[in-house]
């Protein structure tokens, strides 16, 4: 799978020193991954949610921080939504966030 916005991620993690090794752990299994369908990507992240709108949310470093993507498997992409604590994760939209927190239009 390509990874799309992981400059996202690396601005995250350059304010949350502690999300860098978990969130490059994901990164790099998600690099190998080729899902082609959310039930093969449960098989590998069985904590993932899948909701609507191709979105998926994963938890990294133990719960801590909230990934939200959009998986494209007939492209074979993952594009960042969101990235942020489990607080922040909290105030925000899963369905219709989009990086640094836009609301999609």
């Amino acid at each position: 799978m390509r990874v799309i916005a992981v400059q996202t991620l690396k601005q995250f993690w350059s304010h949350h020193p502690k999300a860098e090794q978990p969130i490059k752990a994901w990164v790099d299994e998600v690099r190998f991954a080729s899902w082609q369908s959310p039930s093969e990507l449960k098989l590998q992240f069985e904590s993932a949610s899948i909701l609507k709108n191709s979105r998926v949310v994963f938890n990294l470093g133990g719960n801590k921080y909230r990934l939200v993507t959009e998986v494209l498997y007939q492209t074979q992409t993952v594009l960042i939504k969101f990235i942020g604590t489990h607080q922040e994760y909290d105030q925000i939209d899963a369905l219709t966030v989009n990086v640094r927190g836009e609301i999609s239009k």
